[in-house]
């Protein structure tokens, strides 16, 4: 009898998480558990045009080598984006025709970028090869974070904005 209690209130459990999340992801809400920005409850808002410089968006990532070796470190984590990617939660610094400088630190268009060291190995001393620079290519975006870990442009350069999913906007959040 206690057995099939504890069954009825374990699946009542999943089912009420389940609902939570499925409301959540329906309403745009999702729940930011990476560095990068504050930890919290952020919604991803309508941008109704193109994204620009200063813009901090939701993007999901390509299905690219420099993702899926990002997964596997746990940089991201899975989610609904295609590869199963979570969106990335980042400020867009650059865009179609900008010139990008990698050196120790992060430069466009001439001027660095406020917490762009350039990292060669991560936290727990694994291999990081940054992105060669260049100029960013018609239809994608160079996306940054000022958290010093975070797993942004520097590493996989611009990404398509056909991946972008709107504007991020902090809900509930504190800095840890």
């Amino acid at each position: 009898m206690r057995r099939l209690a504890a069954i009825r209130y374990a699946g009542a459990a999943f089912a009420g998480i389940a609902t939570i999340a499925a409301a959540g992801g329906l309403g745009g809400y999702r729940i930011n558990t990476t560095p990068s920005y504050p930890l919290g409850l952020w919604r991803i808002e309508a941008l109704g045009r193109p994204a620009t410089i200063g813009d901090r968006v939701f993007i999901c990532p390509p299905r690219t080598p420099a993702f899926a070796m990002a997964y596997e470190r746990g940089y991201i984590r899975r989610g609904l984006c295609p590869g199963r990617f979570s969106p990335l939660i980042k400020t867009v610094v650059a865009a179609e025709g900008q010139s990008i400088d990698i050196g120790a630190h992060v430069s466009v268009e001439g001027r660095q970028l406020v917490h762009s060291e350039v990292h060669r190995v991560d936290a727990e001393g694994r291999t990081l090869v940054a992105w060669q620079g260049g100029t960013v290519p018609p239809g994608y975006l160079y996306l940054h974070s000022d958290f010093a870990g975070s797993y942004d442009s520097r590493y996989f350069g611009p990404i398509p904005a056909a991946g972008l999913l709107g504007r991020a906007v902090p809900i509930l959040t504190f800095e840890p």
